[in-house]
């Protein structure tokens, strides 16, 4: 074997080599035209293209060789390994110098395995791959903002910080949040108490005596009682007096009783549309001014919202499984613990407030926040030692009771929604027209029921005259 064909042997090793650790090489027929550019010729990073020229050369050479490496095998072909992602030239030379052409060499990420591996991780999405210039660009349509995420996380692992998304997330994106807060209150309370007066002229003196916890311990209530009225500092709904003469003695006795009842109920039902991943709040109430003292002895004002407050921040992960950021919020004025200075009155608020994260599928609910307080509060008061006589003593007691209860529980359910026709859509105001002037005065009639067309007219049309919406047993 001549010197020459040892020399081409070796090159043909080392070229093997190199085929074995970046992978099978490519063979790339090149069209060489003698004196002008030839066409781009594209690599994968870390694989090899052999290229073979249809016109013998003597000399190749690479201009940037950190982007691809080169080997020449004979006369006629080339290897060509791609090293990083880039752009470089390949310049192929007659054996006596003369140029034959350059050859613009384009070393692109691996998109071949990417595809494969994102075909295996998500099957099914419509994704297009692409190479620019040495990134990758990302298109089509995928089914949720969870799958779009996982693309171009591992989109990253093969070109980081090079990859452009021109991809759109497809299926229903906007949430309607459905939040019930219903609160029930209950309060029961319960006093009783009796006073005894006693007066008259006994001996040649006066005799005035009044004893108990009732509204005849005071002076004016004594004379009251004696006189047969009741005492004006009476703040009782139940009151009896009573009284008799024995001799020269005038007995009153005063019996004051109550018992109070009472139930509120607080019910609401807001409803709020948001895009996936946007914020929206809700405000159903009014701003109250809260003066604030600055410097140089001034006052602002500040108003605090007060009210329902609802803000939530939903975001569509798989198909129909969404992730709910949410801060709900009831709140009132509540006169009883305010403040007064100055000339200022400020009244505290009631606050009921939740703020969670939940993750649910459409039209699923869930109950984020429950307050259940019982109070209870019982109070016993005496004339002492005269209240622990037997039967008598009831005269000089008193006791009062109360018991108060709250509950409340915070429902919502989330529902996918796509937006319908106007004419779809009813209004509370569509089955009401104001009156004319015939109809009001010579008929009385403060409205005019009216039943508009399409699906409005059919919700118009609905009888409630009947019992309806919601009903809570005690």
């Amino acid at each position: 074997m001549t010197q020459n064909g040892l020399f081409k042997a070796a090159l043909l090793g080392v070229a093997l080599a190199f085929s074995a650790t970046a992978g099978p090489a490519v063979s790339e027929t090149l069209q060489v035209m003698r004196g002008a550019p030839a066409q781009a010729l594209n690599v994968p990073m870390s694989r090899a293209v052999v290229v073979e020229a249809d016109t013998p050369f003597g000399v190749v050479s690479i201009a940037d060789p950190n982007i691809a490496d080169i080997q020449t095998l004979s006369e006629r072909t080339i290897y060509v390994l791609g090293k990083l992602p880039g752009r470089t030239t390949l310049t192929l030379l007659t054996p006596d110098g003369q140029l034959i052409t350059n050859v613009e060499v384009h070393v692109t990420p691996d998109i071949a395995e990417f595809k494969e591996r994102l075909e295996q991780i998500l099957p099914g999405e419509d994704i297009e791959v692409r190479t620019a210039n040495d990134g990758i660009v990302l298109s089509g349509t995928v089914s949720s903002i969870a799958r779009l995420d996982r693309a171009l996380e591992l989109a990253n692992r093969y070109a980081p910080e090079r990859v452009s998304n021109l991809m759109t997330v497809g299926g229903t994106q906007q949430v309607m949040l459905r939040v019930r807060f219903a609160e029930m209150q209950r309060s029961v309370s319960k006093s009783l108490s009796a006073s005894l007066a006693l007066g008259g002229d006994t001996l040649g003196g006066d005799l005035g005596l009044a004893l108990g916890t009732g509204g005849t311990v005071t002076e004016g209530g004594q004379t009251a009682a004696l006189a047969g009225n009741l005492p004006a500092a009476n703040d009782n709904q139940g009151a009896m007096l009573f009284g008799f003469n024995a001799g020269s003695v005038e007995v009153g006795i005063l019996l004051e009783a109550l018992e109070q009842r009472g139930v509120v109920r607080f019910l609401a039902e807001p409803n709020l549309t948001a895009l996936s991943g946007q914020e929206a709040t809700f405000l159903a109430g009014g701003e109250y001014p809260v003066p604030i003292a600055q410097d140089a002895d001034t006052i602002t004002v500040e108003y605090k919202p007060f009210g329902i407050e609802l803000r939530f921040i939903p975001r569509v992960i798989d198909g129909d499984l969404i992730n709910l950021e949410l801060m709900a919020k009831v709140s009132s004025l509540d006169p009883t613990n305010g403040f007064s200075q100055g000339g200022f009155s400020i009244d505290a608020f009631r606050t009921r407030e939740t703020s969670t994260t939940v993750e649910m599928r459409d039209g699923e609910s869930f109950a984020i926040a429950g307050l259940l307080s019982d109070d209870f509060v019982d109070l016993n008061g005496q004339v002492p030692w005269l209240g622990d006589i037997p039967v008598l003593g009831a005269l000089f007691r008193s006791a009062e009771y109360s018991r108060q209860q709250t509950e409340l529980v915070i429902i919502v359910t989330p529902h996918l929604v796509t937006p319908t026709r106007g004419e779809a859509l009813a209004l509370p105001t569509d089955r009401v027209r104001p009156p004319t002037e015939r109809d009001l005065f010579l008929f009385g009639r403060e409205a005019i029921d009216i039943a508009p067309a399409g699906g409005a007219g059919e919700v118009a049309r609905q009888d409630f005259t009947g019992s309806y919406g919601y009903v809570m047993d005690e």
